[in-house]
């Protein structure tokens, strides 16, 4: 009769720890994170470690509780001791980006391989990404692939990414293009942006595919859709020249225009040469200085090239042979044969002062990383 009563108490206490943690995941996913929290705390306090995962994430993401990462990370602890693998994937993210904790990647890595190990994706996707960066162990390429591909078979949509990148490139494994468009599809069905642009790439250059424009804007399209910049800037430049779409001037601009709001110097530098020769919109050459300018600080050397020659021959601008020649002189610094005889002529009519006068102010540019260029 003792055991038996024994028996009884043990079972009605696990009711009572089960139902506070069932409790608080409904009240949870309404969103009534005051409750959630009541009775994730109940459970924690009796050791079940989900709650006290739970508690963790309310704490670090501050639902119903104002964020406290200290908090955090001392839930994270009593549920990682326990074996959560949840838990110690978010413990190894703490140290890793130094939140609520001094930085530390070797402590990073050692949470993240036991939660690893017990097959949790995210943290096998983390641990792959810390061998392929070197981070907190010795970089080694082949551990990389091998991490990324356990979370890959786990349907994770960033290992696949990665491991694509790792084929395409041929680091880690035989280079294998087939397989890394295999494995972008597969990450671009789940809405992988970086997927969906390494895609149009792909099939840009018929690499792994044969080449095929049409389902190289079709991939673009997706990734730009969702403001991949780059996606942006290719998609403008299919538009631009006709590929794979019938060309469209004013949608090129669109797409450009959206990609350079985003800094994306490739674009600004093709948005104003359409600018320049009156592609799509009116000529500008005002608004074309102004975007090879934002390209030329972004180190693009043709850009560099263009606003030389537009302040050369006055064009957007008061003509200034000075600053012609700075941004001629810049541009031939990256061996551009092109800029390099541009520079010559113009030095050949400008006074030894001017002269002096714009290669001091290319020097400064320079030594600005292109901040004080005026």
């Amino acid at each position: 009769m003792r055991q038996m009563l024994i028996v009884i108490a043990l079972l009605f206490t696990q009711t009572v720890w089960c139902g506070d943690y069932e409790d608080g995941m409904i009240a949870y996913k309404r969103r009534d994170y005051a409750n959630a929290l009541i009775k994730f705390r109940n459970a924690a306090k009796d050791g079940n470690r989900d709650a006290q995962y739970r508690l963790g994430v309310m704490y670090e993401d501050g639902l119903g509780v104002k964020q406290n990462l200290n908090d955090a990370m001392r839930w994270y602890l009593q549920a990682a001791k326990q074996g959560e693998a949840s838990a110690q994937h978010n413990l190894g993210a703490l140290y890793e980006q130094g939140r609520g904790v001094t930085r530390d990647y070797k402590e990073a890595v050692r949470w993240y391989k036991l939660a690893a190990e017990q097959g949790d994706q995210f943290a096998q996707f983390s641990l792959a990404a810390m061998y392929d960066r070197g981070l907190g162990v010795l970089q080694d390429a082949k551990e990389a692939v091998r991490w990324y591909k356990m979370a890959s078979d786990q349907g994770n949509d960033r290992a696949q990414f990665n491991l694509g990148v790792m084929y395409d490139d041929g680091t880690g494994v035989a280079q294998d293009h087939k397989e890394a468009v295999h494995l972008f599809i597969l990450a671009a069905q789940q809405e992988n942006v970086h997927a969906q642009y390494n895609l149009g790439v792909m099939y840009r250059k018929g690499r792994g595919v044969t080449m095929d424009n049409k389902e190289a804007v079709r991939w673009y399209l997706l990734a730009a859709q969702k403001g991949h910049s780059l996606a942006q800037q290719n998609l403008g430049f299919m538009y631009e020249n006709g590929l794979g779409v019938e060309q469209n001037y004013k949608e090129a601009i669109r797409w450009y225009q959206l990609s350079t709001n985003q800094g994306n110097g490739g674009s600004a530098f093709n948005l104003a040469t359409m600018y320049e020769r009156g592609l799509g919109v009116v000529q500008d050459y005002n608004e074309a200085i102004r975007l090879y300018l934002l390209a030329a600080r972004q180190g693009l050397v043709l850009a560099q090239k263009n606003l030389g020659a537009m302040y050369w021959r006055g064009q957007g601008a008061v003509q200034d042979y000075v600053k012609a020649h700075m941004w001629t002189n810049i541009a031939s610094s990256s061996g551009d044969k092109g800029s390099v005889e541009n520079r010559d002529i113009m030095a050949s009519k400008m006074t030894p002062q001017q002269i002096e006068q714009a290669q001091r102010m290319a020097r400064e540019c320079m030594a600005s990383n292109f901040k004080k260029c005026d």
